[in-house]
């Protein structure tokens, strides 16, 4: 399934997109994807709820303004340098082990919001991202078991202030938590729709130019090692998110120079599968 939350007159809608492509409106199952939702075998639930009310429920008949694809999960652990090449244009060694930090999901919004740029900012930069989906109570599980924990999977922007991050001491977090630093979705796409999540092409362009164009089959560390290697060290709860690395093509990267972001900017970025996400920079009003 492909599901979607949106901003229904002030409240939330749950949608879902039909197998012609169709926007439906499922707002009527009443529940909202959150942890409840997929500790209590949610997925099942909706499959069943759909199959006994889907003549009932209606078409939308415009896209909808869509929010995070799930609702606040308990914690957002991103996986640094997970691209060789990343971490090449970073200058960093490419890691033995996965690097982990923590994003505030109080970054989360929606996938076409916009991205604001933080107060005193000047290194705003970008990071497409495959994101896992937790689907239930995860902890000391080993790689043959891994992917039986996961409930699916998003398209995750991992905007990063580098002077924040790298400049100012201490951990990643402060680089990476600003409001709207992390826009998810549009969709949240169940497990079974993505026959090998380890082959997706994902790209992201800034003002019409591709800056990160790449596949997941790069990645150093596939999801059944991050998520088995996570949960020797916390408790993942169901809908927790992972992100699981940019490849190469960050702002930081650039030569002869960065680039950063700057208000106005256009950002559009895509997964396969996942769908796409369109952001405008804008300033942080004082």
């Amino acid at each position: 399934m492909k599901l979607f939350r949106f901003n229904k007159s002030g409240s939330i809608g749950l949608g879902i997109v039909d197998l012609h492509g169709k926007l439906i409106d499922i707002s009527d199952f009443k529940e909202d994807f959150n942890e409840a939702f997929f500790e209590n075998d949610g997925i099942n639930r909706l499959t069943n709820w759909l199959i006994a009310n889907a003549d009932k429920c209606n078409e939308l008949n415009r896209a909808p303004h869509y929010l995070s694809c799930v609702a606040r999960p308990s914690k957002i652990i991103c996986v640094g340098l997970n691209y060789a090449k990343h971490a090449k244009e970073s200058n960093m060694e490419v890691p033995k082990e996965p690097v982990l930090f923590f994003k505030s999901t109080s970054a989360m919004c929606g996938p076409n919001d916009p991205v604001i740029i933080p107060k005193h900012s000047e290194k705003t930069d970008w990071e497409v991202e495959l994101a896992v989906i937790i689907g239930k109570k995860t902890s000391y599980i080993g790689l043959e078991e891994a992917m039986d924990h996961v409930a699916g999977y998003c398209l995750h922007n991992d905007y990063s202030e580098r002077a924040f991050q790298l400049e100012r001491g201490g951990q990643w977090v402060k680089g990476k938590s600003c409001d709207h630093f992390a826009p998810l979705g549009p969709y949240f796409v169940t497990k079974d729709e993505i026959t090998n999540p380890h082959q997706l092409h994902l790209w992201l362009d800034v003002n019409d130019k591709r800056m990160q164009d790449s596949s997941t089959a790069d990645l150093i560390f596939n999801i059944p090692t991050i998520v088995s290697y996570i949960s020797q060290f916390m408790t993942l709860l169901p809908g927790d998110i992972i992100s699981t690395g940019t490849p190469e093509g960050v702002g930081m990267g650039q030569k002869p120079h960065p680039v950063y972001l700057k208000a106005g900017d256009e950002i559009r970025l895509g997964i396969e599968g996942l769908g796409e996400q369109h952001q405008i920079a804008i300033a942080h009003e004082n």
